[in-house]
């Protein structure tokens, strides 16, 4: 009998603060566009996807689009969609 299994979720699993901060540390840390906007894509897909576009005052469908693999958001929609999952942006030295 073959083994079932399911496409990965990162979204399922974070649950809390220290989760998500650590998720896009990481994200951040790749320098990867793309990678970094999917990863605010799944924190928003986490915290309820319509809710966010709501409270960033975007359309649940652009905010999709634009925090997908593909997407290149614009720094304002960047900071909106931040701060409306309860987040800001901070800058530290490059080490190394």
């Amino acid at each position: 009998m073959p083994t079932k299994t399911r496409p990965f979720d990162p979204a399922a699993y974070l649950e809390s603060e220290e989760a998500i901060a650590a998720y896009l540390t990481d994200a951040l840390d790749s320098n990867d566009p793309g990678f970094i906007a999917d990863a605010i894509g799944v924190v928003a897909r986490a915290r309820g996807m319509t809710r966010v576009a709501r409270e960033a005052g975007l359309s649940r469908e652009s905010l999709y689009r634009t925090l997908g693999q593909d997407g290149n958001p614009e720094l304002s929609t960047l900071l909106r969609v931040l701060g409306a999952l309860g987040l800001r942006l901070s800058i530290r030295p490059a080490t190394g």
